[in-house]
């Protein structure tokens, strides 16, 4: 079963009642429901974690490359000064997807530049909630597309062998 790793970075605990003019108003309980209810449908795994410590952070990504086949991030402030967290998910070698509630280019100029994009398979941002929603969507399509597939089984009839022809005849 394909299993995706969720981490909500710092101060996400706060959604809701933190600037809800920027964030909205949906608490982060109900954005993690939302998502195990998406991959509940999609059949896959998930794991939902928030932190607001960067060393956590750091090593959720680095254990993800034993336990996951992709990565949901919203790295929060991280996004912007974390170079551990860019490394982690560079070396954890997993596809992962970058997501942010709001339009962080449409935010303080400080707040245009992130750190993590370049080592992401992509970035969903300025949505709100179905930022999330998407991003998972996302990872899921690219864990599905990294799955080793079965050997495709021939449409023809199996040969016989001579020995098997001699015996018919």
């Amino acid at each position: 079963m394909i299993h995706i790793l969720v981490i909500h970075g710092p101060n996400l605990q706060l959604l809701g009642t933190r600037q809800p003019s920027v964030y909205g108003r949906q608490d982060l309980e109900s954005i993690n429901r939302q998502l195990r209810q998406q991959a509940s449908q999609a059949g896959v795994g998930l794991t939902i974690v928030q932190s607001n410590h960067e060393g956590q952070i750091v090593e959720l990504i680095g254990r993800a490359k034993r336990t996951s086949q992709a990565l949901v991030i919203n790295p929060a402030a991280y996004t912007h000064t974390s170079v551990a967290v860019r490394d982690a998910i560079e070396a954890a070698g997993i596809p992962a997807v970058e997501v942010h509630l709001s339009n962080i280019y449409a935010r303080e100029s400080f707040r245009h530049q992130s750190l993590i994009a370049p080592v992401c398979r992509g970035q969903v941002s300025g949505f709100g909630a179905a930022s999330y929603r998407l991003g998972l969507e996302a990872a899921i399509e690219l864990a599905r597309a990294a799955e080793p597939q079965p050997p495709a089984r021939s449409a023809s009839r199996p040969r016989r062998s001579a020995a098997t022809s001699r015996r018919r005849h």
